[in-house]
């Protein structure tokens, strides 16, 4: 099995800072990505099979889950990449932020639609609650080498990521050409329009 594109890793990697999971059966060598999103958010997961199709073991399908929640999701192959991922992501099967990560517009963009959210149309967050505290901390100094500012704040008794409106529209510009048409609601622009009118974004990191 070939190794993943660049394009294919970062969002792989975004996916992992997001809502999938890596997970590798005992007794065998290498992991898999599990892709596991609600049905509402179908278009997005189609998305993310269509990137990964050929290394994907099946097309997405849906699950009913507990209660009323049904899930739509997918597998990757086994991979060598997905292990090595495992291996900087992963501590005691718990995901960590690793030493030396970099975000590129992809990462960040996948990442944004897997977690982001909009409250008021002012406040943009990233819903960091899984990692702890010091993990987050990493993070906002990952992000604040793209020029990114953040905050931590306190939802309930659990900690996520909240931009800073001054770095809003910087991270609008730098994710705005790879939201897919179903995200544009997390967004409070118009991406295309906006893309229209900006220069063309360089990699960060």
């Amino acid at each position: 099995m070939g190794s993943l594109t660049q394009f294919q890793k970062s969002v792989v990697i975004g996916s992992i800072l997001g809502d999938g999971y890596l997970r590798r059966i005992k007794g065998r060598k290498d992991a898999f990505l599990e892709v596991n999103h609600s049905i509402k958010q179908k278009e997005y997961v189609v998305w993310k099979y269509n990137v990964l199709k050929n290394v994907a073991g099946g097309f997405p399908k849906a699950r009913r889950g507990n209660g009323t929640r049904v899930a739509y999701r997918f597998y990757t192959k086994q991979l060598s990449d997905m292990t090595e991922l495992m291996q900087h992501f992963y501590q005691e099967k718990i995901k960590i932020i690793p030493i030396g990560l970099e975000l590129n517009p992809v990462i960040l963009a996948v990442w944004f639609m897997d977690d982001g959210s909009m409250c008021r149309e002012t406040d943009i967050y990233l819903n960091t609650q899984q990692f702890d505290v010091k993990d987050q901390v990493r993070l906002l100094r990952i992000l604040k080498d793209c020029g990114l500012e953040g905050r931590l704040n306190r939802d309930k008794k659990y900690h996520r990521i909240r931009f800073l409106k001054s770095s809003i529209p910087r991270l609008q510009k730098i994710i705005g050409p790879y939201i897919i048409p179903s995200m544009h609601y997390k967004l409070s622009y118009d991406p295309v329009e906006t893309t229209r009118r900006s220069p063309t974004l360089q990699i960060v990191g």
